[in-house]
């Protein structure tokens, strides 16, 4: 069986419009610590994260203190909403809930989101077997694929947990098939 823990990023400090370099927040730090103790006797081998700051930097002290890398998967990235910053963020999810395919001009649907994340979930399943995994991500992102496992994982599911920073959402497998998906809303 794999286990597959994903790692939602800790608080980031939301000052930093930059998607890609925004950094966690004091808050952020401090709860990566505590990712850290979550994480310490799961039998991890290996880590791969997002290549967003937030996220690697959420898993960093637990991959320092295991001496492990950290392999960074460009596909594992959060959603690109568009290239301005969206003020109505709210707004805009439950129009894409409501519409997997829904995108502004030079953004990602969330079934593109999905299908990508899928893709490199499937492929490190198929590359391992019997190996606990932690996997840095975000909030939507991890949504997407929680909901290609539970399609009742819907916009009200997302609103319960887009908050909740970090977010431990481990996935039970056995080959590639799902056996069981567990929340840990609080470390």
């Amino acid at each position: 069986m794999n286990r597959i823990y994903f790692v939602r990023h800790a608080k980031p400090d939301f000052s930093v419009k930059d998607d890609l370099l925004r950094p966690l927040s004091e808050e952020g730090i401090n709860n990566s610590k505590k990712v850290t103790e979550y994480l310490k006797d799961k039998n991890i081998t290996k880590i791969y994260s997002s290549p967003y700051k937030r996220a690697i930097d959420t898993i960093g002290d637990f991959a320092a203190n295991l001496n492990m890398d950290i392999k960074v998967v460009e596909d594992f990235r959060e959603r690109k909403i568009s290239s301005e910053w969206i003020e109505e963020f709210n707004g805009f999810c439950e129009k894409q809930w409501r519409d997997f395919n829904y995108n502004l001009n030079d953004g990602e649907s969330l079934k593109e989101v999905q299908d990508r994340n899928i893709k490199e979930l499937q492929k490190i399943l198929n590359e391992n077997e019997e190996e606990n995994i932690v996997i840095g991500t975000h909030g939507t992102a991890l949504s997407t694929i929680i909901n290609y496992y539970d399609s009742n994982f819907n916009h009200s599911s997302f609103n319960k947990i887009k908050d909740v920073m970090p977010l431990i959402v481990v996935f039970e497998f056995e080959d590639i098939k799902l056996r069981n998906i567990n929340y840990i809303l609080e470390i």
